[in-house]
C-alpha cells in the first residue's frame, strides 16, 4: 500500500540509504525489520559493530542540504513506498530504495520502452535508433535510456517532442558525457532525469551496471540496436532478462563487430526487430497490465531478537562456510545447521561491517 513520508523519515531514507555497506536487499531488510529507517537507523551501528566494524552514519545535516539542493533545481526525492514511485521500479526484487528525479513527475507513469546500443554507433544504426523512437512515442510509449553517446542519445533526440526519461549513473545535476550538455537540457525541461546516485556525483565505472538496471526496470522491453559482445547494452538486457522483460534486437552485418551482440541476442530468443510494429506486437498484450517479476528469492527479514550468545555461535560456522565463490544463503543455513532466523542475523550483521557481499540469487561471498 503506497504511503507518504513525512519530511523527516524521508531524511532517514536517504540517510540509510547513504549508509556504507547498505545496499537495496540490506536496505529493504532493516526497514522490515525494525518498521522503519529511523529505526532502523538507531541499530545498524551494533548490528555493525557485532559484525567487526564500527559504523558511521550519514550525517542528519547531510540529507537536508541534498534535499534542500535537489529542491532547488527544481527536483525531487520520490521513495519506493510512494504512489509517484514507478511501478516497474516497484516491481524490483529489491526495488532502489530512493531516485532522484528532475523534469516531469507524470512521465514516470507511463508505459516505457528502453531503447540502448553502442556509444560509437555507425550512421545507420543511429538513424534506425532514432526512426524507432519517434514512431513508438507515436504510439504513446515514454522512451527511456542512458543518455550515452551513440544510440543512447540517438533515441532521446528523437523522443523528445512526446518525452523520454534519462537514466544517468551519477546525479541528477552531473551532465555526462559533457557534449550531451543540450540534450541533458532539453531532456530537464521536456522529459524527465532519473538517478539513484547522490546530487554531485560524477559518474564512475561502478555506477553504471546499477543504472542499467534501472533502464531495464522502468521498461516493459529492452531493444537494443547495436552491441559487441562484451557492451554496457548487453548488460542492461541481462537485467531485463532478470527481469522478467521483453528482449528486442536488431540484426546486423556478421562483418561489424558492433552487431555481434545484437546477432547473439537473437540467437538466444530476442525478438528480432526491424521496425515499431516488432515491438508492438509482443508488448501491446502486456500494456496497462502489472509488472510481474521473476519469483522472488530474497530473504525474509530476521526478527529483531536473536540472543547474542546464539549468533557469536553462528558467527563462527558462518564464516567458516563463506568463501570468495557466492554460495546461497539456503545452502548456509542447510550446512550450519542454524535457525534460519539467526543466519540472516549474522548475514546482515557481516553486510554492515563489509565482511560479506551479497550476490544475484541471494548469494552471498567474501567482501
Amino acid at each position: 500500500m503506497p504511503q507518504n513520508l513525512s519530511d523527516s523519515e524521508r531524511r532517514a531514507w536517504l540517510r540509510l540509504a547513504r549508509t556504507e555497506n547498505v545496499g537495496p536487499v540490506t536496505f529493504a531488510s532493516l526497514v522490515a525489520r525494525f518498521g522503519s529507517a529511523s529505526a532502523a537507523l538507531t541499530e545498524i551501528p551494533r548490528l555493525a559493530q557485532r559484525g567487526g566494524k564500527e559504523l558511521v552514519l550519514p550525517p542528519p545535516d547531510d540529507a537536508a542540504r541534498e534535499i534542500e539542493a535537489l529542491g532547488k533545481l527544481g527536483g525531487r526525492l520520490i521513495a519506493s513506498c510512494e504512489s509517484d514511485f514507478p511501478h516497474g521500479l516497484a516491481a524490483l526484487e529489491p526495488p532502489p530504495p530512493l531516485i532522484a528525479m528532475l523534469g516531469n513527475t507524470h512521465l514516470l507513469r507511463k508505459e516505457m520502452v528502453a531503447i540502448v546500443g553502442a556509444r560509437n554507433a555507425s550512421a545507420l544504426a543511429r538513424k534506425f535508433a532514432q526512426m524507432l523512437a519517434r514512431d513508438l512515442a507515436d504510439t504513446g510509449l515514454c522512451i527511456v535510456s542512458g543518455m550515452a553517446r551513440g544510440i543512447d542519445s540517438a533515441a532521446h533526440e528523437a523522443a523528445l517532442d512526446s518525452g523520454t526519461v534519462a537514466v544517468l549513473a551519477g546525479g541528477v545535476d552531473v551532465i555526462y558525457p559533457p557534449e550531451n550538455d543540450a540534450l541533458y537540457r532539453a531532456i530537464a525541461a521536456r522529459g524527465a532525469i532519473v538517478s539513484e546516485m547522490r546530487l554531485g556525483e560524477a559518474p564512475q565505472a561502478r555506477h553504471f551496471p546499477r543504472r542499467n538496471r534501472l533502464i531495464s526496470g522502468l521498461a516493459r522491453g529492452v531493444v537494443v540496436v547495436e552491441a559487441a559482445e562484451r557492451s554496457g547494452s548487453l548488460i542492461t538486457a541481462n537485467y531485463a532478462l532478470e527481469q522478467g522483460r521483453e528482449i528486442f534486437a536488431v540484426p546486423g552485418s556478421p562483418l561489424d563487430p558492433r552487431a555481434k551482440g545484437c546477432n547473439k541476442l537473437i540467437r538466444d530468443g530476442a525478438t528480432l526487430t526491424e521496425g515499431a510494429e516488432d515491438v508492438l506486437a509482443v508488448l501491446r498484450p502486456m500494456l496497462g497490465g502489472d509488472f510481474h517479476e521473476p519469483d522472488s528469492t530474497a530473504p525474509v527479514a530476521a526478527p529483531a531478537a536473536v540472543p547474542d550468545a546464539e549468533a557469536d555461535r553462528v558467527r563462527t560456522l558462518v564464516m567458516e562456510c563463506l568463501g570468495p565463490a557466492p554460495v546461497a544463503i539456503d545452502d548456509l543455513i542447510r550446512q550450519t545447521g542454524a535457525p534460519a532466523a539467526v543466519v540472516l542475523t549474522v548475514i546482515l550483521e557481516l553486510e554492515l561491517a563489509g565482511r560479506c557481499a551479497r550476490q544475484p540469487g541471494n548469494r552471498v561471498c567474501w567482501s
